[in-house]
């Protein structure tokens, strides 16, 4: 068993706190973007994705927190408007960020006269990484903390209660991080980006069923609970964007057949 008494706050500058989860976005998306240049090998290309990255940020932080707003407590932020801007005090959606990041690549894409399946595919590729910090973070934050648990390894979070968990985040970090990021790397090497739109159906694929079986070790948020045959909001949504990467795997594939 592990105890849990993370401090949130990583260090102090001038009064100001930085935290752990700032500053897994930071990593993340800095990571990511170093990884992207080191594997796109066109100049032109590359330049254009240095260019993407702003809307990536704004779409990762803007689809994220309105995810987060709409899907698990749009009842709260209704009558609180105001909380829907106080970013610091969390709640953010991975599925809001991804929705964020889809639609202002998109954007991004057609008014560069571009595919946006072909940057939505390089963003594929280096979204375990961030996805990884994140988990992380969430750990130390003891949040998305795991259902109670009597295994050898459980966690108490001293923050929440003193009851023994599942460390769901951490089972989080390694399939959506880590497992992730090969199956990517591994799709990348069997040239799979020269096929627009394979490697990103993918992604939503694995994502979605990696996130579906490990909801079933965490906690579902108390104000929503289970909502039908005992699946949590995450699963229901991780169904939805599975059904939406076979979609696009089947379309990708009569494209490449043509």
């Amino acid at each position: 068993m592990f105890i849990n008494n993370f401090d949130p706050v990583a260090f102090e500058f001038l009064n100001f706190q930085v935290r752990w989860y700032s500053l897994s976005y930071i990593f993340g998306i800095l990571l990511g973007w170093l990884y992207c240049k080191k594997i796109i090998n066109d100049k032109n290309f590359e330049n254009l994705f240095d260019d993407l990255i702003s809307f990536i940020i704004i779409g990762i932080i803007l689809g994220g927190r309105l995810g987060y707003v709409i899907f698990y407590n749009l009842d709260y932020y209704l009558n609180n408007p105001i909380e829907i801007f106080m970013f610091w005090n969390g709640g953010m959606s991975f599925h809001g960020g991804l929705l964020g990041v889809i639609i202002f690549t998109t954007i991004f894409a057609k008014k560069n006269n571009q595919n946006p399946l072909k940057f939505l595919d390089f963003i594929a590729i280096a979204a375990p990484l961030g996805i990884f910090f994140g988990r992380i973070a969430n750990f130390i934050n003891s949040e998305l903390y795991g259902r109670a648990t009597d295994i050898s390894w459980s966690v108490i979070f001293i923050n929440i209660d003193n009851i023994p968990r599942h460390p769901s985040q951490l089972y989080e970090a390694f399939f959506e991080g880590i497992i992730l990021f090969l199956l990517m790397y591994y799709f990348l090497k069997k040239n799979f980006i020269t096929k627009p739109g394979l490697i990103s159906s993918l992604f939503l694929i694995f994502y979605s069923l990696f996130r579906f079986f490990a909801e079933f070790f965490r906690q579902p948020d108390e104000n929503l609970g289970f909502i039908i045959l005992h699946l949590s909001l995450g699963q229901i949504i991780s169904v939805a964007f599975l059904l939406t990467g076979l979609i696009l795997l089947y379309k990708t594939k009569n494209e490449i057949e043509k």
